[in-house]
């Protein structure tokens, strides 16, 4: 996608997200949207785009950093219900509870029975988000390993992208067989029929951040929707199935 096109529809998508929101706001709405990923998958730059041109009062973004040893000893849950969207509000989620079944999986960082009671407990926890009427949405940004190592190198050598470096982020190629394997069997045990996951190819930035907008705006209602410009291409954002992972549409 050329930069010309790209920003004319990324204007055009904005104004679709103001007009949603202020229907979010006028009806009192709950919005959530959780955002996983590989490492530089580009999940910060997606939210960034959702979020440039709505309301600050109204919207947030939760990105939380390691848990604290209160935190470790709690309900897994409870650090992130009071981050959860109420009356009014959208919330996105940069990264999620969906840690304990990547990162804290691959590096150990969770104990076996942790991850056995999170797998079982997370369709019980989002069946209670959804029952309440939230709108809640999940995508999971898709890159290839190419593609990760080239922006990883990236971020080493620009000034402005420091702080994107993380110890962690030097064990993502390395342990890439380890996250796909932790990331199918996410997919298989978590893809809901009220809280499906939707994949998002992301080794076109600008292709995915357009597309994940319209694929967002075109499954939600609000007054003023115009769908001519929510026509979305399906190789780009796609919903999980086990079809598509044994047809190696998402990246092994």
């Amino acid at each position: 996608m050329d930069k010309k096109t790209y920003k004319k529809e990324l204007y055009d998508l904005q104004v679709e997200l103001v007009k949603f929101q202020r229907d979010v706001i006028d009806n009192k709405k709950k919005v959530c949207l959780i955002f996983e990923g590989r490492d530089a998958a580009g999940k910060d730059g997606t939210i960034k785009r959702f979020t440039e041109h709505l309301s600050p009062r109204e919207t947030r973004v939760v990105a939380l950093s390691k848990p604290s040893d209160k935190d470790r000893m709690s309900w897994y849950f409870q650090r992130y219900v009071p981050h959860l969207p109420g009356g009014e509000e959208i919330v996105f989620f940069n990264r999620s509870w969906y840690n304990r079944a990547g990162v804290e999986k691959v590096f150990g960082f969770c104990t076996p029975e942790e991850y056995k009671l999170f797998m079982e407990d997370v369709g019980d926890f989002e069946h209670l988000l959804t029952r309440s009427k939230m709108i809640f949405f999940k995508y999971y940004l898709d890159i290839s390993k190419e593609e990760q190592k080239r922006r990883l190198d990236a971020r080493r050598n620009d000034p402005l992208k420091q702080w994107k470096i993380s110890p962690l982020d030097e064990k993502a190629q390395e342990k890439w067989d380890d996250y796909s394997r932790a990331r199918d069997e996410m997919f298989i045990k978590t893809d809901f029929v009220f809280a499906p996951w939707f994949v998002v190819h992301t080794d076109e930035k600008r292709e995915a951040r357009i597309n994940v907008m319209k694929h967002f705006l075109s499954q939600v209602a609000y007054k003023g929707k115009d769908e001519s410009k929510l026509i979305y291409d399906n190789d780009v954002v796609f919903p999980f199935s086990t079809e598509a992972l044994a047809a190696g549409k998402i990246f092994p």
